[in-house]
């Protein structure tokens, strides 16, 4: 709950100073589930909605009528530090969903936050960009993906899609730079919901099986997690090393 809500932000001077906030008190009533004379975001334009919290009024306020009362509904925050214990899992595979999780996780979290500019970087012309480095882990998944849940190889159309991606050669250097972090988590985080979804439906016994290729489907998914951990390592040696962007200053304009 809040009620009479104030900001105080320090001066200049070292002085914390009171500013006007319109509707402190939450006395207007809410305009499509958000504060009146409020905006969500962290600029006009760029409004952010967290779709588990709400906000209501509340008449449970020490100043006036009313005060604020944001609920969290529906969060789930992953268990860490453990291998194992996945829901609808049989062990193995549930072992196997944790762990690669976890490097996931790990990925995401360093490679979300960074600029077009660092996702875009290339340290020589035989590097790879940490955004193509994104797109081959999801299509090393797309493959382990078809290899073990199908037992076949990629097919023409799936060719064009992850082929390039695969690779990492110079067509991935070309193909993969211009976008931002999300484009790369995006199509990262749909293939590991397939992942999850058809490991969850086959128990140990077909995870002992052996592939035609002469690997059980267990090391197939292993191989999948200690690839992960190899380009995160990777990935956290490339953004160390890139400099800082430098603004390019044009020179003055000439006047007639």
């Amino acid at each position: 709950l809040f009620d009479n809500f104030k900001l105080f932000i320090e001066n200049d001077k070292g002085v914390l100073e009171l500013v006007p906030i319109q509707n402190n008190s939450f006395e207007q009533p809410l305009k499509s589930g958000s504060v009146a004379k409020w905006t969500p975001g962290v600029k006009k334009d760029a409004v952010v909605n967290v779709k588990e919290f709400t906000f209501s009024l509340s008449d449970d306020a020490s100043d006036a009528k009313n005060s604020l009362l944001i609920e969290g509904k529906g969060i789930k925050s992953k268990e860490r530090g453990k291998i194992g214990s996945v829901e609808g899992a049989s062990p193995q595979i549930g072992a196997m969903i944790s762990m690669l999780e976890d490097l996931k996780d790990r990925v995401e979290n360093k490679v979300k936050n960074m600029s077009q500019y660092e996702l875009d970087y290339l340290h020589d012309e035989n590097a790879n960009r940490i955004g193509s480095l994104v797109m081959h882990l999801a299509a090393a998944e797309a493959y382990y993906q078809v290899r073990t849940f199908e037992n076949r190889e990629f097919n023409d159309e799936e060719k064009k899609k992850w082929q390039v991606a695969l690779e990492l050669d110079q067509g991935g250097r070309d193909t993969y730079k211009g976008h931002d972090a999300q484009y790369y988590l995006d199509v990262y985080n749909e293939v590991r919901v397939k992942t999850i979804a058809e490991l969850k439906k086959r128990d140990d016994a077909w995870f002992a099986e052996m592939q035609p290729i002469g690997m059980s489907n267990q090391y197939c998914w292993f191989h999948v997690m200690e690839h992960q951990s190899s380009h995160l390592g990777q990935i956290l040696f490339l953004s160390k090393r890139i400099p800082p962007q430098t603004e390019t200053k044009l020179p003055p304009q000439m006047k007639n």
